[in-house]
């Protein structure tokens, strides 16, 4: 089932963002005062490369989720009609912006918008991995009455990778926990209100991180910067957390790290291929916890974001701000 306003002028948006779309009855009224049709195909995760060859072309404007926004697709795009895009949300590994330049097609996202909402999650993450009420959860449902010995945050060290503004509001949380933090950022800047927190250069101190979380872009050179390597070097019984892009941690030295206990558990909201695969043996592990890409999803955030995300393209398409 798909979704349209109906635009005299012609002038037509797509949107492929679920969290945007889940929305789409309260934000049809932004497109309509803006004389702007928008088409609204179902989507779970993603749109596949092959579909948006198809797609993208018959629009001038395009709101992208974490869909493949790949050279050939941008290129079939500027062949139709594609005048300019818009990525929702802060990572941008699913656009290739040279080809965009090349193109002359202006594309941008719409940063600084879930920095407190994915620190949320991350900072439940920890706590639920601390305390294992995860595994308690599970072990429950199925008749058992668990009492595991979990650990207090308090005193223990959190080596976080990424301190952009999730990276800050999760080291404000983590503090106030009484966590110590060190951030792993190369464009590291100091927090007058985060004195406390010190900059490292990954991996340096990794062997002394009770906590590891990430929440850092996804780029070229930090693939898999989590890998086989640094599981041998990690403080045995370790807690990894990753809100960022699944790309950042080798999944199956992740599960063999997991397998033979030398990281303690995992929370993972993000994973290399979404949604993970039926096969995945990540969701056969009790201490592995399995989340959907879904911790920027509320509904205060989903609004500012889309709004802002409608009033960008509006402006690159020549509409003004609305």
């Amino acid at each position: 089932m798909t979704r349209r306003v109906e635009n005299p002028a012609g002038l037509q948006v797509l949107v492929t963002c679920p969290p945007m779309l889940g929305m789409m009855d309260e934000l049809r009224e932004r497109f309509v005062e803006r004389g702007v049709g928008v088409y609204c195909p179902e989507v779970v995760q993603s749109v596949s490369e092959a579909e948006l060859i198809a797609l993208v072309p018959r629009f001038e404007g395009w709101i992208i989720g974490d869909d493949p926004a790949t050279a050939r697709v941008l290129e079939a795009g500027r062949a139709g009609r594609l005048r300019a895009a818009v990525k929702w949300g802060i990572g941008v590994d699913n656009v290739d912006f040279r080809a965009a330049r090349a193109l002359d097609l202006p594309v941008t996202n719409t940063p600084q918008m879930f920095g407190s909402e994915v620190a949320d999650v991350a900072m439940g993450y920890l706590i639920g991995l601390a305390r294992e009420t995860f595994f308690i959860d599970r072990e429950v449902r199925r008749g058992a009455w668990p009492k595991p010995r979990g650990i207090s945050l308090e005193g223990k060290l959190l080596g976080l990778v990424g301190y952009g503004d999730i990276g800050r509001n999760l080291a404000r949380r983590a503090r106030a926990a009484g966590m110590t933090v060190i951030a792993y950022d190369p464009a590291f800047q100091p927090d007058p209100a985060l004195p406390e927190v010190a900059a490292a250069r990954w991996p340096s101190g990794i062997e002394d991180c009770d906590f590891l979380a990430f929440t850092c872009a996804l780029n070229a050179d930090n693939r898999h910067m989590l890998n086989e390597g640094l599981f041998a070097r990690v403080k045995p019984g370790v807690r990894i957390v990753n809100v960022a892009r699944g790309g950042l941690i080798d999944e199956e030295a992740l599960h063999r790290a997991l397998v033979r206990g030398r990281v303690h558990a995992a929370a993972l909201d993000v994973f290399e291929v979404e949604p993970l695969p039926a096969s995945s043996p990540l969701r056969d592990l009790t201490r592995c916890v399995l989340g959907s890409h879904n911790a920027s999803n509320t509904a205060e955030a989903v609004r500012r974001t889309s709004e802002r995300a409608i009033r960008l393209l509006c402006e690159l398409l020549g509409l003004g701000d609305g």
